[in-house]
């Protein structure tokens, strides 16, 4: 029974259960039913919202798509209408320079009738005035009583003095007011360099004194049976001269650096005490390297105190060098050093390349350092050398045309050239002969008597001034020009002088009359 009544609870409770999950599932299928319309009606109220929305956004682009597409209409309507205007406008600027055309094709057709007109009644002119011409020319030939190649000779002649007169008188002026300017101008510039640079020159000659300390010195330096003097001028190249002058030998000879070496050896001998042939050979050889070390040094020094830079060595060696080399008595490494200076305060004033010019006036005289080894003018050999070792072309014409071997091509060589002559025309700074002196002199007076017209001519200022007095009778004012120039000029042909020559020529007429 038991078993029973479980199987019966069992089953009770089964359908008990059964029920309420039907009941349940009822529930949710009613609640399912109840969400499902309550999602369904949402969707229908957001599909409504969402429509309306795209609607109005589709509305939105089509107001903006057909803004822009009347916004395009009316700029393609502008741009039609500018073109049409641009067309209508060339058009009637085509109108116009057609009717201007047409116009002009009627004046030139007027014109070439008138022209042609003109021309014929010129013609028949020139013709009516080529036979008056032949109509006066036999009457002027028939009172003149000379042909027409006679007048035209007469009549060319007359024209040439005239021309040539008038050219005297056009020079004469155009030099007066050149002088007016530039002379000032260059006096100015030439004073300022020589003012800015101050250096003392002693003119050097060909002998050099050695001082001894006593006068059995000269003894020891001769000799026995003067062997020591002979291998000194063996050694040396010069001469010794031990005369009665007291404690002093004289070194003559004209190679400024082997007099030099021969009074250092002296001096040297003399402390060492050891004079004979052999230690004498070695002293010399010793103070010949030191000498090229020396020169080297002032190449060195001169290049540094320039502010110069890019110099060859070899270049700067042959400047040393200069110091041992003298012309007319001035030593050439101050004379080139001068030079330099000069060129570059005068190149300064002118605003021009001041380097460039202190190079070139550094170099212009480099050839006398070998022109006792090479043949040829200094200039030419000086050239040589700078070209080879890649000098600046403005130097190398500096050089070469500083004494007119060629024509100068830029403002720089006019310098140098300038400068070199105020440097040899200084007071003291190159020594000359009385014989040569005379001989300039002379050579002067010789030049400007040549001339037609002169009458007396005097050399002064040393030579520097030429002073040419005509005959008043001969020589016109205008001629007088004339000749001061042509005397300046055969002098630079014919003479060569350091510095420059001043030409005047003087024309004095006196009239003179007695009242009685």
């Amino acid at each position: 029974m038991t078993y029973v009544w479980i199987a019966v609870a069992a089953v009770v409770g089964f359908v008990i259960g059964m029920l309420i999950k039907r009941g349940m599932a009822e529930t949710k299928i009613q609640e399912a039913e109840e969400q499902a319309k309550r999602i369904l009606k949402d969707a229908e109220r957001d599909a409504d919202t969402k429509k309306k929305e795209l609607l109005l956004e589709a509305k939105d682009k089509l107001y903006q798509q057909r803004s822009d597409f009347e916004k395009e209409v009316k700029d393609r309507r502008n741009e039609i209408a500018a073109v049409e205007k641009r067309h209508l406008q060339k058009e009637e600027h085509l109108d116009k320079k057609s009717d201007q055309l047409d116009k002009r094709d009627t004046d030139l057709t007027n014109k070439e009738r008138e022209q042609a007109n003109r021309e014929k009644a010129i013609s028949d002119k020139e013709q009516r005035y080529e036979e008056g011409i032949q109509e006066q020319k036999k009457q002027l030939e028939r009172i003149a009583g000379m042909s027409t190649e006679e007048a035209k000779r007469e009549l060319v002649n007359r024209m040439e003095e005239e021309a040539r007169h008038e050219a005297a008188k056009s020079i004469k002026r155009i030099e007066e007011e050149a002088k007016s300017t530039a002379g000032a101008k260059s006096k100015e510039i030439i004073s300022l360099a020589i003012q800015r640079y101050s250096s003392d020159y002693v003119a050097e000659s060909t002998v050099s004194l050695v001082n001894l300390p006593n006068d059995e010195m000269k003894g020891r330096i001769i000799g026995r049976e003067g062997r020591n003097i002979r291998a000194l001028e063996a050694a040396t190249g010069i001469d010794l001269i031990i005369d009665d002058t007291p404690q002093a030998v004289i070194v003559s000879g004209f190679d400024p650096v082997r007099r030099e070496v021969a009074k250092i050896a002296i001096e040297r001998l003399m402390a060492d005490g050891r004079i004979h042939p052999g230690r004498i050979e070695e002293i010399v050889e010793k103070i010949k390297k030191e000498l090229d070390d020396t020169m080297r040094e002032e190449g060195e020094k001169a290049v540094f105190d320039l502010a110069l830079h890019g110099i060859h060595p070899e270049i700067v060696r042959l400047i040393g060098r200069l110091k041992y080399r003298t012309s007319y008595g001035q030593n050439v490494l101050m004379h080139s050093r001068e030079v330099a200076f000069l060129a570059g305060v005068m190149a300064a004033e002118l605003g021009v390349d001041v380097k460039l010019a202190k190079r070139a006036g550094l170099l212009h005289d480099l050839g006398k350092a070998v022109d006792h080894e090479i043949e040829g003018t200094h200039s030419s050999i000086g050239f040589d050398i700078a070209k080879k070792y890649g000098e600046n072309p403005k130097v190398l014409n500096a050089i070469i045309s500083h004494h007119g071997d060629e024509e100068a091509s830029c403002v720089e060589s006019v310098l140098v050239a300038a400068a070199d002559a105020l440097s040899a025309a200084r007071p003291g700074a190159r020594r000359e002969t009385l014989e040569t002196y005379v001989k300039r002199l002379e050579k002067l007076e010789e030049i400007s008597s040549s001339f037609k017209g002169v009458e007396k001519t005097f050399a002064i200022q040393a030579g520097r001034e030429i002073r040419v007095i005509v005959k008043p009778e001969d020589v016109d004012d205008v001629y007088a020009s004339q000749i001061s120039r042509e005397i300046a000029r055969k002098i630079e042909e014919e003479m060569a002088y350091p510095g420059q020559i001043k030409v005047t020529v003087i024309r004095e007429a006196r009239y003179v009359e007695y009242a009685k």
